[in-house]
């Protein structure tokens, strides 16, 4: 099963419109499937017994068909008697109507099984998908029959998308959500008590959903708690900073108390852990599209080393001809280091350069307003002085990874193609060197970058006290788990964390990051370890020269892109080399192949056919030709060499 937080989902869709594919995958990682069959027998009918043969050649073996056209009133008890450990696939509602209905019963004499069905769904403690043909948009039937069928559908699909958590309807094979809606940030001055529960999560084509389970109210006063975890913020604004930046008044996040929704945590008590199984990007489409750039028609040898970009944007897009990322987000994740971590660094300095992006304003801003780049600022929890105990405890560390995986499902919903992971906070460095430490084995003074005051000096003393703190951290804990989740309460803080959830939730969404700093390595190499899909999904922009950055990139198989040494901050490097990224690939899906029968390529040239000329001018007497070319040789002695 995938990592997702629905129970109970209606797919609806018209006829051929792939919704009976899009409810199979989302059930297609369960470990076994309980299919129920509602069409009557075909009879006679050969091209309907073949739609039928169709969908049973999908299913897998691991699938068991229960049929329950005899009865259907049958499948309201097998819906209600489900264990919860059960995973259950309807399809689909339009034959449990066929067999309900018949040329003398009309839809009212059935409401009673109506509502016995949305009540078995309401009360349905397995996790259970069902699907059902959308005959609304069509015209009123011209039959009696067919206008029993479609009023009698109608009002099942109704009743049993009230009673489901989630609605999606699949237009042309494009899952569309329909339950529950999008809700818009609210200003802070007219925003509810009470957050609304976050967007329910469709997936990208071929890959699973995740739709939200109901928060629970909580009592008055307080926010409504998410289950499986305790409460998690709302969604800071998203911006889209302006050319030249304009300071505007913004909502400031509403804390680390809102709840989260539309997150991987199920009835069935999934939770964010070790071993996870996220989606990988399309490995044939990379290759295919470096393959394609070499018959390109350009007049010199390609792109160089930007066909890394290409190789990535063709498989984490799934296409040999990949376009440039048009819709672009960068999350500031912002989160502070109490204790030695933070030696050397200028109290309110994070909390300034956060404020800044914020109102527009700063290099973070303006290289995402030239980029078209959307900006969102991520308060992250504050980290407890590490040398002296653990960063977070476990309760925050699990809403710090739900909280960013729910950021990237809504970037993903809003139609970002691209997130950029952009970081400040004091401290923020020295725990990623930490965290390197503890999970790839790093000696803490190798990956710890020097510390340079705001006027330029290095500050050696500041750097020694951040050494000593991680030294006394990983000497503390030199006994602990090296698990994953237990790295990020120990020494990663907030902000990893965060950045953490946000990497798995881009991997489980196939929606590509870029990266450029210490805090981004870091959260790589943790999500590496929780899935290994999630470095697949990542794009090293520029190491910077910092050193923890090169050793995590050759750890996780990330070269980086560009060698510019870059330090206008974790984020705004990426950002400067962003519109190269994007030439790169806007060139390569424009460009022409070259013309047939051009092999300038290969580096081969034809043959010139040698001819005896009519007439040799007569050799000059006296000491001879002063030119140090050879001689010409004999046609004889040409023709015999050649042979």
């Amino acid at each position: 099963m995938s990592q997702d937080g629905w129970n109970t989902l209606l797919v609806l869709g018209g006829i051929r419109s792939g919704k009976s594919e899009f409810a199979e995958s989302l059930v297609a990682d369960a470990p076994t499937v309980r299919y129920l069959a509602t069409a009557a027998d075909p009879g006679d009918d050969p091209e309907w017994a073949a739609r039928l043969a169709a969908h049973r050649a999908r299913r897998p073996e691991t699938w068991s068909t229960e049929e329950t056209a005899t009865d259907p009133r049958r499948l309201a008890d097998v819906i209600s008697n489900a264990r919860p450990e059960e995973t259950l696939l309807v399809d689909d509602l339009g034959g449990w109507v066929t067999v309900l209905l018949d040329p003398a019963h009309q839809p009212a004499d059935d409401t009673a099984t109506v509502d016995e069905l949305a009540a078995a769904v309401r009360s349905c403690a397995a996790r259970l998908v069902l699907v059902s043909p959308e005959v609304g948009l069509s015209l009123v039937p011209t039959t009696p029959l067919g206008r029993a069928f479609t009023d009698a559908l109608g009002a099942v699909n109704r009743a049993v998308a009230d009673a489901c958590d989630s609605v999606v309807l699949v237009v042309a094979g494009q899952p569309c959500r329909l339950k529950p809606a999008v809700v818009q940030p609210t200003p802070a001055d007219s925003a509810p008590a009470t957050p609304a529960p976050s967007a329910a999560t469709v997936p990208a084509q071929n890959g699973p959903a995740a739709a939200p389970v109901p928060a629970q109210p909580g009592p008055t006063g307080q926010s409504p708690v998410a289950p499986g975890g305790p409460p998690l913020p709302g969604s800071p604004p998203v911006t889209t900073p302006q050319v030249p930046a304009e300071p505007a008044a913004e909502t400031v996040g509403t804390g680390w108390t809102a709840p989260t929704t539309g997150l991987p945590v199920a009835a069935a008590g999934l939770v964010i852990q070790p071993g996870m199984e996220l989606p990988m990007p399309d490995e044939y489409a990379g290759p295919q599209a470096v393959e394609r750039l070499a018959g390109l028609d350009v007049p010199g040898t390609g792109l160089g080393a930007l066909e890394q970009v290409i190789s990535f944007a063709a498989a984490t897009q799934g296409t040999p001809t990949p376009t440039p990322w048009r819709s672009v987000r960068v999350l500031l994740v912002h989160g502070d280091h109490a204790g030695g971590v933070a030696a050397g660094t200028v109290t309110g300095e994070s909390d300034r350069r956060a404020e800044q992006a914020r109102a527009g304003q700063g290099v973070l801003a303006r290289l995402a307003a030239e980029s078209g780049a959307s900006l969102q600022v991520v308060d992250a929890p504050a980290a407890a002085p590490i040398e002296h105990g653990p960063a977070l405890d476990p309760e925050q560390v699990d809403s710090a990874l739900r909280y960013g995986w729910r950021l990237a499902e809504e970037a993903a919903d809003a139609g970002v193609q691209l997130l950029v992971l952009a970081a400040c906070g004091a401290g923020a460095e020295a725990t990623a060197a930490a965290v390197l430490a503890a999970t790839a084995g790093a000696e803490p003074p190798a990956v710890l970058a020097r510390v340079v005051t705001s006027g330029g000096e290095i500050d050696d003393v500041a750097w020694m006290a951040r050494c000593a703190a991680v030294r006394d951290a990983l000497h503390r804990t030199r006994r602990s788990s090296r698990d994953a989740v237990h790295v990020l309460a120990e020494l990663g803080g907030g902000d990893i964390a965060v950045a953490t959830g946000i990497l798995l939730g881009a991997t489980a969404r196939r929606l590509p990051v870029l990266l450029d700093g210490p805090v981004g390595v870091a959260s790589a190499l943790i999500s590496r370890d929780l899935a290994g899909q999630a470095r697949h999904w990542c794009l090293l922009a520029d190491d910077g020269g910092h050193p923890a950055v090169r050793l995590a990139a050759d750890v996780l198989g990330l070269d980086p892109l560009t060698q510019l040494r870059l330090d206008l901050g974790e984020g705004a490097n990426a950002l400067t080399v962003l519109p190269l990224l994007r030439s790169a690939l806007a060139l390569s899906a424009a460009l022409p192949d070259r013309p047939e029968g051009d092999d300038s390529e290969s580096g081969e040239v034809e043959p010139v056919e040698e001819t005896e000329p009519d007439f040799h001018e007569p050799e000059p007497e006296g000491p001879g030709p002063t030119t140090t070319a050879p001689a010409a040789e004999p046609a004889e002695t040409s023709a015999a060499r050649a042979s």
